[in-house]
């Protein structure tokens, strides 16, 4: 599946339930999506998102809408490298549940990630009965030291997580951007030998 997802013309999109479509995010959709994540940040049920932060990973979201382009939902998916991708800040607006977004919306950053190689998918949720319909699976949090090293370590629950982590796929065998237990890939290579001073 390409980066535009689904197209929100209903002769030409796959549709969820009562009327459901699901596109790519455009930068007009910030606004929307910040008001969205915002409304369940307060609480901790999401980490927050500044609206800086939204804008500059808008090309990362999904938006599901009604037939009357009314925002019913939105998720991202965020890449750390061919090894893993996150499913994060999925939520449905609190009136559009049991029609089928959140579904619309996890499948299509599913289809995004496989069309992007990634080998295994995760997401933190409590919700986990939800995901495992997808072919999700509890795992222990440090065994995605990425995501650890990325949000977990700035997020005020830190030592107080009530989210279940899963993935969906290979466990990722490496890390890019933290510490970790097992050895680190070899992103460069270093040449061998000194480098000569411009002349």
């Amino acid at each position: 599946m390409s980066a535009n997802y689904l197209s929100v013309n209903p002769s030409s999109a796959r549709v969820g339930l009562a009327g459901v479509f699901v596109r790519a995010a455009k930068l007009p959709d910030a606004a929307n999506i910040f008001q969205l994540v915002s409304s369940l940040s307060h609480d901790g049920t999401l980490l927050p998102r500044s609206y800086a932060e939204i804008c500059e990973n808008v090309r990362d979201f999904a938006v599901a809408e009604n037939v009357d382009r009314e925002l019913l939902g939105c998720g991202a998916l965020h890449l750390y490298g061919p090894h893993l991708a996150e499913v994060r800040s999925i939520m449905v607006r609190p009136e559009a549940k049991g029609r089928g977004a959140g579904a619309a919306l996890l499948r299509t950053l599913l289809e995004d990630a496989e069309d992007q190689k990634v080998s295994c998918v995760s997401l933190f949720t409590r919700i986990p009965r939800f995901f495992s319909h997808f072919d999700f699976r509890v795992v222990e949090r440090t065994q995605l030291p990425d995501k650890i090293y990325k949000d977990c370590q700035t997020c005020p629950r830190l030592y107080a997580c009530d989210e279940v982590a899963m993935v969906r796929g290979d466990l990722p065998r490496i890390s890019v951007l933290g510490p970790t237990t097992f050895p680190r890939p070899v992103l460069v290579k270093l040449q061998e030998g000194t480098i000569k001073k411009p002349l």
